[in-house]
């Protein structure tokens, strides 16, 4: 009897545990609605990779005249990445110059830190509303919203409760890391992930007037659930980088204001108090807004903050994801003018800001709601913590830096010549719609070219993002024939002409100097490495011979040994003097590949 008892009980637990409507799979859904996620009857859980992408699956089954789900390229998962597109009209395509005066595309992209993941609930639930609801849809009859549900998708598929050590809730999320260990907001312009590919393939394709994408603060402890942080104004730059300031913007925070989530610009600050103020921050390329900038996007993050409760972080991004899709829809063909001007500017500027520096002289103040901080004795180091006292919530006005100046201008020159060696490159200037004309070597051009060399430079010393990035790069130039600059005589070449769309990629990406340049990402580093060098013994001779023949090499030898006391002491460092100075020396060494016409 008892054995028959044990062998029904297994029978019962088996059925249970293998069947896909057991218990444990019910508590993550509601039972009263077809189209539902976890977060429906726990608001302290997150939907899974599967539970997303079958949840979309059937709402686009459900409403396929709306909502259209697609794989669009791979992530370094060997899953695909999702490309969700919202149409009232179900057209599902990019839309044309005519179109665009009357549709606006917003691009809204999640996970791609997975942990942070109050945008794929909210974005989720959005869509949702779209194609269910008929008074949502009505609200939003101009736009076209394209969304990926989960970016870093390996980072998704790594659930756990534990990475997020500062963040309260959700009970599981994924990992800040993709497959490679890549963070992929570092990723938007090397490229290194499949899903970075995949992204500049589809930012591409649709080209947005607006990019959104959502995040979870990790720093200073204050009143407000969200926080916003737009794309740098002044890299932004134009009419858009003005209008982007004075008003896009402040209608945001005025419009959250009135759906009672006030929120204040992203604080910038780790590990001490907001009161004293900090500063904006400056979004190179490699960050998705510093990317959306070189292509005329308004572009925004949010950044709800990590402590306030799961359920209040995912109400205050849907709640300002409603505003902004509110906002385009209404101003979306002001928008559209103002892009439009600004990308007929592009494609015949004569300048383009590089580089960057805070413009100390210039802030706003801001009426910022925080809470007191404190200084106590740590039970862990015995030395001075900061505490942060939530009892005791202030009002204070605090100094917000967020003007920046120009570092560094560069005159853009009428093409770029582009070795067809560098695969690379060529691929992710392909990616971003870069026109790129027949293929010319020596024997089709005398052209003069502006040719740099690489005089000085610092590299990181750890590595960062499978990289070991250059930085405070100094350059020389001269002027000579394409032939005379060529590495190799039967090398080929790509001319880029610099009167495109594409522009200030271009410039960003070729120019070595800047931050996030191809260079400065070490495409190039086979530059940086001398392929011949000399014998001393047997080059003395040779050496003695040169200086006899050459007085004013002579004497530059003995001025800078009288200058430098290591140099005067060191035998070889004088014969490489000499050497470098000399017909035996590489003149390609430290000669940037890429080449300037016009400039």
């Amino acid at each position: 009897m008892k054995k028959n008892i044990l062998h029904f009980c297994i029978f019962i637990f088996t059925i249970f545990l293998f069947s896909p409507c057991s218990m444990a799979q019910k508590s993550r859904f509601s039972s009263n609605n077809n189209f539902s996620i976890p977060f429906d009857t726990n608001t302290n859980q997150t939907v899974t990779y599967q539970e997303g992408i079958e949840f979309l699956n059937k709402l686009t089954t459900a409403y396929p005249h709306f909502l259209q789900v697609n794989e669009f390229g791979m992530t370094d998962s060997g899953e695909p990445l999702h490309e969700i597109i919202f149409e009232v009209n179900g057209k599902f395509n990019p839309l044309s110059e005519t179109e665009k005066e009357d549709k606006f595309v917003v691009f809204i992209n999640n996970g791609i830190h997975p942990g942070e993941s109050d945008g794929i609930d909210a974005t989720l639930m959005l869509l949702r509303d779209l194609c269910t609801k008929e008074e949502a849809r009505n609200q939003y009859k101009n736009i076209v919203l394209v969304a990926i549900p989960f970016y870093n998708v390996s980072g998704a598929l790594t659930r756990n409760s534990t990475t997020r050590a500062n963040q309260n809730g959700a009970e599981e999320y994924g990992f800040r890391g993709n497959v490679k260990n890549l963070d992929l907001n570092r990723d938007f312009v090397k490229c290194d992930s499949k899903n970075g590919e995949s992204f500049n393939k589809l930012f591409q394709k649709w080209q947005p007037l607006v990019y959104l994408e959502n995040h979870v603060s990790n720093g200073a402890n204050y009143q407000y659930t969200m926080t916003h942080l737009a794309t740098q104004a002044d890299k932004l730059g134009g009419k858009m980088g003005m209008f982007l300031n004075e008003k896009f913007t402040p209608a945001l925070e005025k419009a959250m204001i009135i759906r009672n989530e006030e929120m204040t610009p992203y604080v910038n600050v780790f590990g001490f108090d907001p009161v004293n103020g900090w500063e904006g921050f400056m979004d190179s390329p490699r960050y998705s807004t510093g990317y959306a900038a070189l292509f005329q996007t308004f572009s925004m993050l949010t950044e709800t903050h990590m402590l306030k409760p799961y359920d209040k972080r995912v109400k205050a991004t849907s709640i300002f994801m409603e505003e902004l899709l509110k906002y385009v829809q209404s101003n979306g063909k002001e928008l559209q003018k103002i892009k439009t001007q600004d990308q007929n500017n592009v494609k015949i500027k004569k300048e383009f800001v590089l580089n960057w520096e805070l413009d100390t002289t210039r802030h706003r103040i801001l009426n910022f709601k925080g809470y007191e901080s404190s200084l106590e004795k740590s039970k862990v180091s015995g030395l001075d913590r900061m505490k942060y006292d939530a009892s005791k919530p202030y009002k204070k006005e605090v100094n917000y830096y967020d003007a920046f100046k120009s570092s560094l201008k560069i005159d853009v020159p009428k093409a770029y010549l582009i070795p067809l060696a560098y695969t690379e490159v060529l691929e992710r200037l392909k990616w971003n719609n870069v026109e790129m004309d027949t293929l010319i070597n020596a024997e089709h051009t005398a052209h003069k070219v502006e040719v740099y060399s690489i005089k000085n430079y610092k590299t990181a010393k750890s590595a960062y993002e499978s990289h070991y990035l250059h930085s405070d790069v100094e350059l020389s130039k001269e002027i000579m024939t394409f032939a005379e600059a060529l590495r190799y005589p039967e090398q080929k070449y790509v001319l880029v002409k610099m009167n495109q769309a594409a522009n200030r990629y271009i410039v960003e990406m070729l120019e070595p100097q800047g931050k996030d340049s191809f260079f400065a990402w070490n495409f190039f580093d086979g530059i940086l490495q001398q392929k011949e060098h000399f014998s001393p013994y047997v080059f003395e001779d040779i050496a003695a011979k040169i200086l006899e023949e050459n007085p004013d090499l002579r004497k530059e030898l003995e001025d800078k040994k009288a200058s430098d006391e290591e140099f005067a002491k060191s035998a070889y460092l004088q014969l490489e003097f000499v050497y470098k100075n000399s017909i035996y020396h590489e003149k390609t060494y430290l000669r940037y590949p890429v080449f300037r016409v016009g400039g």
